[in-house]
């Protein structure tokens, strides 16, 4: 049995297995969400009916990368290469999709990484149970979705202060809604709302900082995509850098991963410079949306974090007026950005644009030339901060080409290499000793398991073999 499941609870198992065939719900392997093109024909061509975002269990074989949104079925890796005129580099900067998952963004994969290990293993029982989601914003979202298309309850908490958009989708797809104090940095209110909801054994706590499901996704899922994205540039290029938004430190397992096919690679962790916790230790409110803060995450392998860069919220809002106002857009035509190349950087939510300014901060940093290829996240998109834009316009006006012109120049074009720290061994070991304070101190875990952490083979045990038990628990559930 695997280190996180520990008990397989076979009544629930076979109650929850005909409870799902009841529904005509299948749920697909890890395996089968890395490569799609494994999934039986009979689900592929049921597909060609379904809509990305419908409320149909089908769409579980969708938490993948891999989404052709014109066919209904399954091709290359989605992905976007940013205009060199954008960013002022030579080096290639990639970034996967998120826009092309149900919801809007990956987190969808994360979230099925925590719960359906769970299911299948009959630890959480649908029946009885309620899934509690823990988030600033998206990764409450995914689970809400999986949870729907898996017939569960799901109850979202997320901080008050975040944006309309996310709150409404919430309650439109049958979620409880739990807005605690606070806006993106304010983490700890949201635990301290589940140790309460702790109390009732009913309600299961799925906290994406913990829950392991979480990295073990993205390490077995997006990492093999990027590296799949890699073998399509030419012979002369270097895989060199690979940066995330630390948030839930889920996403970033994905470099775990490739620092194994390229040893050289760099794994850059971003956070906002307004409350800039790995680099500074420091604490503060900021503005990207879809990043936490304040606390280093449970499930965050500091070991493999090569580089920290802070990046200024002020910057990222300024960007994403750039790409969406419609002067914004003329001011990038009269670059030469083709249209398709402009219609591609409006896939930029706001913390896909912190991502893409560390990429060039590390560009610069370590003076890639044009055979360096930077891998990031563009985890969701703008349509889920319109309400961001409005307010923007409303405090600083109507947009105009100049404004473009200098949030060109600034952001992007003049992006420098401030607030960009490499980690020695120490300095590493600095950040995973933060950890203490948070998950020691307040969370219940122990003095010993912290310290297995600082160990390679703790990670690799749980990255590769984890999932190999979990993909036989989803194997036998769906043979029930």
């Amino acid at each position: 049995m695997s280190q996180i499941i520990k008990k397989l609870h076979t009544e629930t198992v076979k109650k929850t297995a005909a409870h799902c065939k009841e529904r005509g719900i299948t749920i697909p392997t890890f395996a089968q969400m890395r490569n799609p093109e494994t999934i039986p024909n009979s689900i592929k061509q049921k597909l060609t009916s379904v809509g990305l975002w419908d409320v149909n269990p089908l769409n579980l074989f969708r938490i993948t990368w891999k989404n052709n949104i014109h066919n209904g079925q399954f091709g290359a890796v989605n992905y976007v290469e940013i205009p060199k005129a954008i960013s002022g580099v030579n080096a290639s900067i990639i970034g996967l999709v998120g826009k092309y998952f149900p919801t809007g963004a990956h987190k969808v994969g994360a979230a099925f990484g925590c719960l359906v290990p769970r299911l299948v293993s009959g630890e959480f029982d649908p029946q009885k149970h309620k899934a509690v989601w823990p988030s600033t914003g998206n990764f409450c979202r995914g689970g809400a979705f999986d949870c729907a298309l898996l017939d569960c309850t799901a109850v979202a908490i997320l901080p008050e202060g975040m944006s309309k958009e996310r709150f409404t989708w919430l309650k439109e797809i049958g979620a409880e809604v739990i807005a605690t104090h606070g806006t993106e940095s304010n983490v700890k209110e949201i635990y301290d709302k589940c140790w309460e909801l702790k109390q009732d054994p009913l309600n299961i706590i799925f906290n994406q900082f913990e829950e392991f499901g979480n990295p073990i996704w993205h390490y077995n899922v997006t990492g093999p995509a990027i590296e799949e994205v890699f073998h399509s540039f030419g012979k002369n290029s270097k895989a060199s850098a690979y940066i995330s938004a630390t948030g839930s430190a889920g996403t970033i397992a994905a470099g775990d991963y490739l620092k194994k096919q390229f040893p050289h690679l760099k794994v850059v962790a971003t956070e906002a410079l307004q409350c800039p916790t790995l680099l500074l230790n420091g604490f503060g409110a900021h503005r990207i949306e879809g990043i936490g803060d304040k606390h280093i995450p449970w499930v965050h392998n500091v070991m493999n974090t090569d580089c920290v860069a802070a990046i200024d919220d002020e910057d990222c809002m300024r960007v994403l007026r750039l790409l969406n106002e419609e002067e914004g857009k003329k001011y990038l035509s009269s670059l030469g950005i083709p249209a398709n190349e402009k219609e591609n950087l409006s896939l930029l939510g706001i913390s896909s644009i912190c991502n893409l300014l560390a990429a060039i901060k590390t560009a610069k940093y370590f003076e890639f030339n044009e055979n360096d290829v930077i891998f990031t996240i563009f985890t969701d998109s703008p349509d889920l901060y319109q309400s961001r834009l409005e307010e923007l316009q409303h405090e600083h006006g109507k947009y105009s080409m100049i404004d473009a012109a200098k949030d060109h120049a600034a952001p992007l074009q003049h992006q420098s290499i401030d607030y960009f720290k490499e980690l020695n061994y120490y300095a590493r070991k600095a950040i995973h000793n933060l950890k203490y304070f948070t998950w020691v101190e307040q969370q219940g875990k122990t003095y010993e398991e912290i310290n297995a952490q600082w160990n390679d083979e703790y990670w690799l045990r749980l990255f590769e073999d984890e999932v190999k038990e979990f993909d036989k628990l989803i194997e036998a559930f769906n043979r029930e």
